[in-house]
């Protein structure tokens, strides 16, 4: 991919080189998008056996259906028991990226479980989740942070890196990747069985991003257009944003069915981070890492790259607000190979000016307010999702990446909102066309839908006593 001026190029891949072990695991592909070059992998090498027999037994339901680990609260003795470091093992194999991707994976399911054992068990017991374990024993602690380093991730567990895309396996290799088609690799709860809830909401994460590639394909053909001048081929690259985001939109609104709001916050325990918890108030020491506490933030689809993707390309505006600043620092959360093309992508879009070269035009006017709907849409069934799987359940007043729960997601959803109505209001949407009727449509929603976002969080805002 190309850019103008002072920009380096950024190479956007089309062939994955999925036999390369050389190259990382996460490398944007217009093919793969942001989902991992090749599959992930599953078997470790022999000399981890130690390592995968404790993860095996690890989750509250194993494969074969037995209580595991977690059930009966044994995963801390049994890992400081029969766990030696195997940190030499993994410098051995230090050249093959894609595992220690793998490694990383799975050293980071070991890390959660162990410091948030105890909150899970007194979760079960109805109580509050108290504190966690305070030190990683350096077990655990010297291999994660060696692969990590590695793998080009913190030492904790992530999104892309270790609970969702890099966490799944396709039962027939031959039928691709159909959502019926994909199994977890690791899990906490009962996310062996496919149809369970926790299998559900990762599953439904991997098969959003799966449309990722043609959401890519059409970002870079929009910006090269515009650097360009070709309005035609602008116009055909949005068309394919719009398109992509949709498709992401629709496999989103299958989380109601597939992983169930009564059964999220069970599995949820092993998924918050150190940063801003109360189960980890001075951080956690890393035993033989660090004398000094550290601190991360928990899994978070906060850390996804396709919405910041649409951020960046359509120049929305933050709010300058301490909700935004976590928000940037969520963004080095992600595989550095997204990270270096979501910069690539924001500094191309204000160079280019691809907004100016948007409302240039009626046509182009509506397929740029078009794509500043999907990325409504998205934020508002993340909203949703919020409301019904976190708000009515608990009061813990965090989400698991440590931001504030009820204000953290209505901060960018209004301001993608405010530029919807500026857009709309420089001509009120005339000429534009056979997209006139819809994005009419799409205007008059999108201001109901910001009274009803106003309404909710001033009286989640009021129950919970949040500023």
């Amino acid at each position: 991919m190309g850019s103008l001026g002072p920009l380096p190029p950024f190479e956007v891949l089309r062939d994955t080189k999925p036999e390369d072990n050389t190259l990382p695991a996460f490398m944007v592909s217009t093919t793969r998008g942001f989902l991992p070059r090749a599959e992930p992998i599953i078997t470790l090498p022999d000399e981890f056996d130690v390592l995968e027999s404790i993860l095996q037994r690890m989750p509250i339901k194993t494969l074969d259906d037995m209580p595991g680990l977690l059930a009966t609260f044994t995963l801390g003795e049994t890992v400081l028991k029969e766990l030696p470091d195997l940190t030499p093992a993994i410098n051995k194999y230090k050249d093959n990226l894609p595992l220690m991707n793998a490694l990383y994976r799975d050293y980071s399911f070991l890390a959660s479980a162990y410091l948030l054992e105890p909150c899970h068990e007194r979760f079960v017991k109805g109580e509050p989740y108290g504190l966690g374990r305070q030190t990683l024993p350096s077990v655990i602690s010297l291999p994660i942070s060696r692969c990590a380093e590695l793998a080009g991730f913190k030492p904790f567990m992530e999104y892309a890196g270790s609970y969702a895309l890099y966490n799944y396996r396709l039962e027939d290799p031959d039928k691709g990747l159909e959502y019926d088609n994909i199994r977890l690799i690791r899990a906490f709860e009962h996310g062996l069985d496919p149809k369970s809830s926790e299998a559900g909401f990762v599953l439904v994460h991997v098969d959003m991003v799966s449309n990722s590639g043609p959401l890519v394909d059409g970002v870079v053909s929009a910006l090269e257009a515009v650097e360009k001048r070709n309005r035609e081929v602008f116009e055909e690259g949005m068309e394919k944003v719009v398109k992509a985001m949709r498709k992401v939109n629709k496999v989103m609104d299958g989380m109601w069915q597939k992983s169930k709001p009564g059964d999220y916050t069970s599995f949820r325990t092993f998924i918050f981070g150190i940063t801003s918890q109360s189960m980890f108030p001075h951080g956690v020491i890393y035993e033989g890492v660090s004398e000094e506490p550290m601190s991360f933030r928990g899994e978070s689809g906060a850390n996804d790259s396709m919405i910041p993707l649409m951020d960046n390309l359509l120049q929305i505006n933050m709010p300058s607000t301490p909700l935004t600043t976590i928000l940037k620092d969520f963004r080095s959360y992600r595989p550095g190979n997204h990270r270096a093309f979501l910069e690539h992508i924001s500094l191309l879009s204000t160079t280019l000016d691809l907004k100016s070269f948007a409302l240039a035009t009626p046509t182009s006017r509506a397929l740029y307010l078009l794509a500043l709907n999907e990325v409504r849409d998205f934020r508002w069934r993340h909203w949703c999702f919020t409301r019904e799987y976190i708000l009515k359940k608990t009061t813990h007043p965090t989400a698991t990446g440590g931001s504030p729960i009820v204000t953290w997601l209505p901060n960018q959803l209004g301001a993608v909102l405010k530029e919807m109505v500026g857009v709309w209001g420089t001509e009120e949407g005339e000429g534009m066309g056979p997209w006139q009727e819809e994005v009419e449509g799409v205007m008059e929603a999108a201001g109901r839908q910001k009274e009803q976002l106003e309404k909710e969080v001033e009286k989640y805002c009021k129950e919970r006593g949040v500023a």
